[in-house]
């Protein structure tokens, strides 16, 4: 598909509850009129920071997905559904009147580094079939489990209404994380079951939720786009015409051994190369030929 504008760079959103991550990208790409992509999925029922790649800095999207991501989750304890949140059929409801102390203890277990079942109701494969197809098929299949690390978790409020405890958590996790899961096996800790009924996050990485723009401010022209050099953390090198033309043409280049991002002297990003097999190789071409 061709695009009338060629915007390169991200532009920040707030996503909205109620959308999925695909729905605002698709919001973008038809307002901005350019090709777009995002770094890393949040449920309908979240919202907060979704990094939205641009032209060619969605070529970077795998670079930018494995930064580290930090959440506000409002947690409901004694109710278990087949999706790990409020939007899921009930499967159970019962009392969970759990002190305060007792979550805390539970959190500061979980700050560490396990393996975590990923929920059923999720599009990570299994024998090239998403999860939340045999789920909504009701067919049996083996959930993976994946290594994940908890940096920190906090919390942040504490309730009993309805026989239910009702808190909130701060965490700071690694790439892969599900907060729904989280949620799921703090609650299996404390011998009880819990669903998570909101969830904010409020960064990816050096995003944070205070430079997000609205869809409403994007629809008003009221936002800024990151160039791609401002986007990711390398070391940048201007280059001259000479050497332009190799790293253009995807030549194998000596004298470097760190990834890098190469611009040439108009600052117009050329490719990011890296250090593959002992060459010094393209990792992702940038350049556009007017």
């Amino acid at each position: 598909m061709k695009y009338k504008n060629n915007i390169n760079g991200l532009v920040l959103i707030n996503k909205p509850q109620g959308l999925t991550s695909r729905d605002v990208v698709n919001i973008i790409q038809k307002k901005l009129n350019t090709k777009a992509g995002h770094t890393g999925t949040l449920d309908p029922l979240a919202e907060g920071v979704l990094v939205v790649c641009l032209g060619k800095a969605t070529k970077l999207s795998q670079m930018l997905t494995s930064d580290n991501k930090e959440y506000i989750a409002e947690v409901t304890m004694g109710l278990e559904t087949d999706t790990l949140d409020n939007e899921g059929i009930i499967l159970k409801d019962t009392n969970a009147q759990i002190p305060q102390e007792a979550i805390i203890k539970a959190l500061n277990h979980f700050k560490t580094t396990y393996y975590q079942e990923v929920p059923k109701y999720s599009a990570v494969k299994v024998n090239g079939k998403k999860l939340y197809e045999y789920a909504r098929n009701n067919e049996e299949v083996t959930l993976p489990k994946k290594e994940v690390t908890i940096y920190d978790i906090k919390l942040l409020d504490h309730q009993i209404k309805d026989n239910k405890t009702i808190f909130t958590m701060y965490t700071k996790v690694s790439k892969g994380t599900y907060i729904r899961s989280l949620i799921r096996d703090i609650c299996h800790y404390l011998k009880t079951v819990g669903i998570m009924t909101k969830l904010t996050r409020t960064s990816q990485g050096q995003f944070k939720l205070k430079d997000t723009y609205t869809l409403i401010d994007i629809n008003n022209g009221n936002y800024q786009i990151i160039p791609i050099e401002k986007a990711i953390n390398l070391p940048i090198i201007q280059v001259d015409d000479k050497l332009k033309f190799k790293i253009i043409n995807g030549q194998i280049l000596d004298g470097y051994s760190k990834d890098v991002l190469f611009i040439d002297k108009d600052n117009k990003p050329l490719a990011i190369y890296t250090n593959k097999d002992n060459k010094f190789r393209p990792k992702v071409m940038l350049y556009e030929a007017k």
